[in-house]
């Protein structure tokens, strides 16, 4: 669980963040949308500690990470999966090197232990058999997975990804989202997502927190997102006709079924 107590953040005279609090659920998928610049990613970064809000609480637990002294602070990151929005893999070392990265930083197992888990999760994101391939040598999908079995190997509590599906044709996204929504049920994971693939939204947004001009303006599921009276999430979410006509096909379709 990580609950968010009035965060504010500001940047001189510029507040990117007004009061938000919320509470995310483990073996959940939830999601942060909004428009650029609605403060999402350092709403984010201050959920991760990278940032320090004026104002605000965030608990892992029951841990308010900005009391931790290093030390508890460092067991915290330890639980933390983060899948970066470009897959950040490092060019010069393998697949497999990737994904034992974490493994290298913060554990003193054996090599041979390492390189076991590391193939585990290469096979959980269907993987198997790149060990020795470069990043340059896969295609953009499969950088994403190296990066999400990178962001899973040390078995985390907490996976945030930032933007997974940027980037990608839409039947690799969709292949990217479920394998996050398959993985975070399987593991039980609180998992939060930045995004603005509204595919996601209305795949499965078990909780979304929608960011207008630093607030949250809205919060829901994707069910409860297709009643929506809130003109400016409406205005994000359905901007599209595709979506527009989705969303009157079901408001229409659940008409018909209290009939």
């Amino acid at each position: 669980m990580i609950k968010i107590e009035n965060v504010h953040k500001s940047f001189g005279d510029k507040k990117v963040i007004k009061g938000v609090s919320f509470e995310m659920k483990g073996g959940e998928t939830n999601l942060i949308i909004g428009t650029s610049g609605s403060g999402k990613t350092v709403l984010l970064k201050c959920m991760l500690g990278l940032f320090t809000p004026e104002e605000g609480k965030v608990f892992y637990d029951d841990k308010n990470l900005y009391t931790l002294d290093e030390y508890k602070k460092k067991e915290i990151r330890q639980e933390i999966g983060m899948l970066f929005q470009g897959s950040a893999l490092f060019d010069s070392k393998t697949v497999l090197e990737n994904v034992m990265f974490p493994l290298d930083m913060f554990t003193k197992d054996k090599y041979k232990i390492k390189k076991k888990r590391a193939q585990e999760v290469l096979a959980k994101v269907n993987l198997e058999d790149t060990d020795n391939k470069f990043p340059a040598e896969i295609s953009g999908g499969m950088k994403k997975r190296v990066a999400l079995a990178r962001a899973l190997v040390l078995n985390p509590k907490y996976l945030f990804c930032d933007e997974p599906n940027s980037g990608l044709d839409p039947q690799t996204s969709l292949v990217i989202d479920k394998l996050i929504y398959s993985l975070t049920d399987e593991l039980n994971m609180t998992t939060v997502i930045i995004t603005h693939d509204m595919n996601t939204v209305m795949e499965r947004g078990d909780h979304i927190i929608y960011k207008h001009q630093g607030k949250k303006e809205w919060e829901g599921s994707s069910a409860e997102i297709i009643y929506s009276e809130n003109k400016t999430l409406n205005e994000y979410v359905f901007a599209s006709q595709f979506f527009k006509d989705a969303r009157e096909a079901r408001i229409e379709k659940d008409k018909a079924k209290r009939q």
